[in-house]
């Protein structure tokens, strides 16, 4: 039970993360009540991403690696985390 509430809460986050990098392609969107309530939950697990990887160029590489890491972190450590606590 606590780890399908742990698995939801984590996938949230991520949709959370997909819509908030999305924003970014539409003028103002940030700005708006929503873009900045994402923005507080999203921006201090982007930037830690965005201090180890420079945008090369215009591209921002860093949220594509953030999600890919949250992604990384539900198969693997989630799992093995519970099944310690388990056994």
């Amino acid at each position: 039970m606590i780890y399908d509430f742990v698995m939801s809460l984590i996938s949230i986050y991520s949709w959370t993360l997909v819509i908030y990098i999305l924003m970014s392609w539409f003028p103002g969107a940030r700005e708006s009540s929503i873009g900045r309530f994402l923005g507080s939950i999203c921006e201090p697990y982007l930037e830690v991403f965005r201090r180890i990887i420079p945008p090369i160029g215009m591209l921002d590489i860093s949220p594509i690696v953030a999600i890919f890491v949250l992604n990384f972190f539900i198969r693997t450590g989630v799992n093995v985390l519970f099944s310690w606590i388990v056994w």
